[in-house]
């Protein structure tokens, strides 16, 4: 079957609609924003697709994959199994990165345990694991005649008091201590365990071919002595240092066998022991907790500290007498070792007199734990959420001191190839890594043992570039990611991955990608259909519907007004269809003019100065005030590091007083002229049904004060709470205030009824009894924006807040609408 045939596709704002969409092709469905897009797409054929899939295992798989519900639809034909890609943020976890997300740092792991070299960080020499085969093989290299001892140097945990019998009746005679040859039953042969470099002879050899059995026991011998280290001492020459372990032959430094496991920061195994794989330490940050620098201690510099008759006052006092520090000198002026033991405190024990408000002392002997250190203690050891709250306003979160960010154990971090480790190749960017691993020189056997993992690891780096994401790097904590970059994420591993006959739902792919990168993003979803899937997007990029195999624009209007198909054909076909608004635009016959006036500000300006932040090179800025500015450039040029990581960070700091610390700069100037900051992000309002646009813009407390005004209200002596669907009181108690009530059903989807008691007002009976104008509260929750607008025509404070969600383009939505329903 060559089509997916929908009949009777109710949800949400659908209009019963029905629709043949072709297989196979790169379908992109459009329409005005709140038209049904989502709707049919995700919540209709996605839906499904996964739900028919899911009931095809057996029942005991589909008790651990959970429950879908079935869409609201009469019949759908010729559905694949489905995968979604939307603009959900890839993870919350702070171990998740790009190369972890995307699989890449797998094969990195797998790369570097097969093919590293370990290197000494002391002496900085490669180390060699060697067996005892190429040990004697190496020693039979040497020219024929050569004197050479086999040497056992013994190690610090074998040196016991008792090691000199344990010798000689393991038959060993002689050893070299400190250079110097033994005999081990000698009475002057003395040994200072501590200090003494001992070395047991295990044999004298003249090198000839004919020796080798002799050689190759005697290295055997030395091996099993001092844990797989081999010292063959050359007379006259160099010695040869070898070992059957990752062993630094100069010094004690050693690796365990390189293997995947020990290369990720997830594992015990590998993950830096302080900041346990993470990267980053909460520490106090002395700028929080002393934010002016020009105060004393003793005026109260010391944020969240009172200083006055308490215990901390009194060992701030003995330690600035015994220490000499003047207390009533600005903290700037204090040297960084007397803030150093005001904060960090000393291990010099002192005495402390405590009196007590009857003006008994007591008198005690103890070092001081400083300030900051007292904190970090409390932090960990207390069990009040409000004293971790209060200590948490003090701390910022900075890269592990231990590790510097690498996440990993300092003696992984030495394994190298082509002398990087492991974190500095996923410090590349995706572009630079291609170049890298290009030109990476590798012996003969290291190219066949790395030549499938380099394969693996190179497609899935040409998918990211394919995608516009080559300025990512493998480093970057998937967080950091906005909805676009996660989506094309997902979607280079589902190229990777080589599915064929899958419907893949994508939601607005080209969404914060540079036109110059658009043109890669269609050949990649070209590429996907070519692998015989079909694609539906969801879309309002011009290039993307111009690209497209099929166009179905759903309309005509929002919310109430749209849930039609309004046209579908060939692009060509739905730009000559006069009823479609999207085909009218892209023909040419409407667009967006080009304002012939531009707003000229307030005359007052943001001034950035050497802003340094991720990718920024010690930039200026001159932002107006007063006026509408656009920060852009191609994809990962750094515009959210100007903008989001340190201008807003160092606004909230100004006006609100936040503890986030702003990126990278020299100074920002003009911040005293906002007195407000908003930001706006792509996260929903809300996860579950009792989330509506009422209650996320604040109307909803308005409108449930009005109704509190109400003569029926004061005579039943109702307040506001009585109006919340969420609180006990005025809500139906049957359905807990949601409207419906849920039906578990085990193996099949769980069933959502109408609640029978309050018929899904989401109210009790004597609740519904007030009315405003004979309106009950349900039903202004059930009003669309336009509606409500104009009941509510003599209240200017809720009519302010409809008329803003009018003016960006919201006043067909119901106030009451559960937030899962909106589109993002």
């Amino acid at each position: 079957m060559n089509e997916i045939i929908i009949k009777g596709a109710r949800e949400n704002n659908l209009k019963n609609i029905d629709i043949t969409i072709p297989k196979n092709k790169l379908v992109v469905i459009t329409g005005v924003s709140g038209s049904g897009k989502s709707s049919l797409a995700f919540d209709t054929i996605y839906a499904e697709g996964q739900r028919r899939y899911v009931e095809s295992l057996s029942s005991y798989a589909r008790q651990f994959l959970g429950n879908t519900d079935k869409a609201d639809v009469d019949s759908i034909e010729g559905l694949s199994p489905s995968i979604a890609i939307d603009q959900k943020t890839t993870s919350k976890n702070p171990r998740s990165t790009v190369g972890t997300v995307t699989e890449i740092y797998d094969y990195l792991r797998l790369l570097f345990a097969r093919i590293g070299i370990p290197y000494c960080p002391v002496h900085k020499k490669p180390i060699k694991r060697l067996s005892v085969e190429e040990m004697t093989n190496q020693v039979l290299e040497l020219e024929t005649g050569t004197k050479l001892e086999i040497l056992a140097p013994i190690s610090k945990e074998k040196k016991n008091e008792d090691l000199l019998d344990n010798l000689l009746k393991s038959g060993f005679t002689k050893v070299k201590i400190n250079g110097e040859n033994f005999n081990i039953g000698d009475k002057d042969t003395v040994v200072n365990l501590k200090e003494d470099t001992i070395e047991v002879i295990i044999d004298r050899i003249v090198l000839r071919k004919e020796e080798r059995g002799r050689i190759f026991e005697a290295i055997e011998t030395s091996s099993e002595l001092s844990n797989g280290k081999v010292i063959i001492n050359v007379i006259d020459k160099e010695r040869i240092i070898m070992s059957e372990n990752y062993a630094c032959p100069e010094c004690d430094f050693s690796l365990p066998n390189l293997e995947p496991r020990i290369f990720s920061f997830n594992a015990p195994h590998g993950a830096c022991t302080m900041c346990k794989g993470i990267g980053i330490k909460q520490n106090i940050s002395i700028d929080l907790l002393i934010p002016d620098k020009n105060k004393s201690i003793l005026e109260g510099a010391i944020k969240g500290f009172s200083l006055e008759g308490n215990i901390y006052m009194t060992n701030i006092l003995t330690v600035a007498k015994h220490f000499k520090i003047d207390l009533n000198k600005p903290i700037k002026k204090l040297t960084k070792k007397e803030l150093d033991i005001i904060l960090y405190g000393t291990d010099k024990e002192l005495e402390y007199e405590y009196t007590s408000k009857s003006g008994n002392k007591r008198f005690v002997k103890d070092t001081y734990e400083g300030i900051i250190t007292n904190l970090e203690r409390r932090f960990i050891e207390t069990k009040s959420g409000w004293i971790r709250d209060w200590i948490n306003s003090y701390m910022v979160d900075s890269t592990c001191p231990k590790c510097g960010g690498a996440r990993l154990r300092e003696e992984i971090l030495n394994v190298k190839i082509n002398k990087k480790n492991i974190f500095e190749v996923t410090n590349y960017s995706i572009k630079d890594l291609l170049v890298f691993l290009s030109k990476l020189k590798l012996t003969k056997e290291e190219t066949e043992v790395s030549k499938l993992i380099l394969n693996e690891i190179n497609s899935r780096l040409t998918f990211l570039d394919n995608v516009g994401l080559n300025y990512l790097t493998l480093s970057r904590t998937a967080t950091t990611l906005s909805g676009g970059e996660s989506q094309r994420i997902r979607l280079a591993t589902q190229i990777g991955s080589s599915l064929s006959g899958v419907l893949y739902v994508l939601d607005e792919p080209s969404i914060g990608l540079h036109q110059k990168d658009n043109e890669r993003l269609i050949n990649s979803l070209k590429k996907m259909k070519e692998l015989g899937n079909t694609l539906i997007v969801v879309e309002h990029d011009e290039d993307t519907m111009m690209a497209s195999d099929h166009l179905i624009d759903i309309g005509p209007g929002p919310g109430d007004d749209g849930g039609y198909v309004v046209a579908q054909g060939t692009p060509s076909e739905v730009m000559k269809n006069k009823d479609s608004l999207t085909g009218k635009y892209l023909s040419g016959k409407l667009k967006i003019e080009v304002p012939s006036k531009r707003r000229k500000g307030n005359g007052k300006f943001i001034e950035m100065y050497g802003v340094k932040e991720n990718n920024l090179k010690n930039i200026d800025v001159k932002i107006p005030l007063g006026a509408f500015t656009t920060v852009t450039g191609v994809s990962g040029s750094g515009k959210s590091s100007l903008v989001t990581d340190t201008l807003l960070k160092a606004l909230g700091s100004a006006v609100y007083g936040r503890t986030d610390i702003p990126g990278k700069h020299k100074k920002i100037t003009g911040l005293e002229n906002v007195d407000k900051v908003v930001d706006i992000s792509q996260d929903p309002i809300g996860r579950t049904p009792r989330s509506n646009p009422a209650t996320y813009v604040g109307v909803f407390d308005d409108i449930r004060d009005v109704f509190t005004e109400t003569k029926e209200s004061k005579m039943r002596g109702y307040k506001k709470g009585r109006f919340s669907f969420n609180v006990k009181g005025g809500r139906c108690e049957a359905c807990w205030g949601d409207g419906v009530k849920r039906h578990e059903m085990h193996f099949l989807p769980d069933v959502y009824v109408t609640c029978e008691v309050c018929k899904g007002t989401r109210y009790n009976s004597e609740t519904l009894e007030v009315k405003f104008k004979g309106k009950t509260i349900a039903d202004i929750l059930d009003m669309r924006v336009t509606e409500a607008i104009i009941f509510f025509e003599f209240s200017a404070k809720i009519k302010a807040k409809l008329q803003m969600m009018i003016d960006v383009g919201l006043g067909y939505i119901k106030l009451g609408q559960s937030a899962p329903t909106l589109s993002g």
